[in-house]
């Protein structure tokens, strides 16, 4: 099977059928993201636990890539420790900018072919952004 109709299949499965769709019971970590150049709304949820992704689900409203892809970034990410977690989203990141896959990706590597999309790119990252906003702690200033 060629890239592209990898690509085509696993966006069409994951968007119409997505696995980790739905409301979080336990959150520890939540984060949403909108992308307004197509509209797409999206509320990450985490369970982390001693420093591992112990679960993520997900709320979206959005076209087929950017639910595909937060579907494959749950897939993904669950199980993972949060350091690697965060090694995913940056490798990610990496091949959507520039088409060059990493193997630790696993599924996800099949979105490959959004490089070739730029007007995509916002949709497919979507996701991984608020992954990364949800898992960096971030300093709050002094009250």
């Amino acid at each position: 099977m060629k890239l592209e109709q990898l690509y085509r299949q696993v966006v069409l499965e994951r968007s119409r059928r997505p696995r980790f769709q739905g409301e979080l019971p336990g959150v520890t970590h939540r984060e949403g993201g909108y992308n307004a150049s197509c509209g797409d709304r999206l509320a990450l949820q985490l369970r982390v636990e001693a420093g591992r992704v112990e679960d993520v689900r997900f709320v979206a409203q959005g076209c087929a890539v950017s639910v595909a892809s937060a579907d494959l970034l749950a897939e993904t990410v669950r199980g993972k420790t949060v350091a690697e977690a965060l090694a995913l989203e940056q490798a990610f990141t990496h091949m959507i900018r520039s088409g060059e896959v990493s193997p630790d990706l696993g599924a996800a590597a099949a979105l490959r072919g959004v490089h070739d999309l730029p007007t995509r790119v916002k949709c497919a990252t979507l996701a991984w952004q608020a992954l990364r906003a949800a898992l960096t702690p971030t300093e709050k200033p002094p009250a």
